[in-house]
């Protein structure tokens, strides 16, 4: 392939509405995410995140030393990716920490993200970490898990 047929290609992901799929882990991947008290601090800083840092949430998962989401920038003036994942990951810890009394390091240092280039992408993403708590054998079908959802698209 030449690069001047890959060139057109790449522009017009990167000029349409781009959509990541992000994993992050916690600090020593310690099962501390699966529980009520913080998926309701996960979700709660999720919603935020776009009058914050400019990039809305859609669906999730949160398994328990983990979360895979879907994110997009709002417009030109979102904050960076990682900006806007740092930020959330800051808040969600001192939510934690100040909620739950969790110290020291709650998330890992990095994220895992992936941009997603078409709407097959992302369904078959979204098929295959919806089944993330089934295959880990928490729950016999996914939509029995209660840690999963969506906030600003699905």
């Amino acid at each position: 392939m030449s690069l001047k047929t890959h060139l057109p290609r790449l522009h017009q992901v990167w000029t349409r509405h781009p959509i990541y799929f992000l994993t992050t882990c916690t600090n020593g991947r310690q099962p501390l995410l699966a529980n009520a008290a913080t998926h309701t601090i996960l979700l709660t800083e999720w919603r935020e995140m776009s009058a914050r840092r400019g990039w809305r949430v859609g669906r999730y998962v949160i398994m328990p030393d983990h979360v895979h989401f879907f994110s997009a920038p709002v417009g030109a003036s979102a904050a960076t990716l990682a900006a806007a994942v740092g930020h959330w990951k800051t808040w969600t810890a001192h939510a934690i920490g100040r909620d739950l009394g969790f110290r020291g390091r709650f998330w890992e240092r990095s994220f895992f993200d992936h941009l997603l280039r078409s709407a097959e992408s992302r369904s078959e993403k979204w098929a295959y970490v919806r089944e993330n708590p089934v295959r880990a054998g928490l729950v016999a079908k996914a939509e029995d898990w209660p840690y999963a959802g969506a906030v600003d698209f699905e």
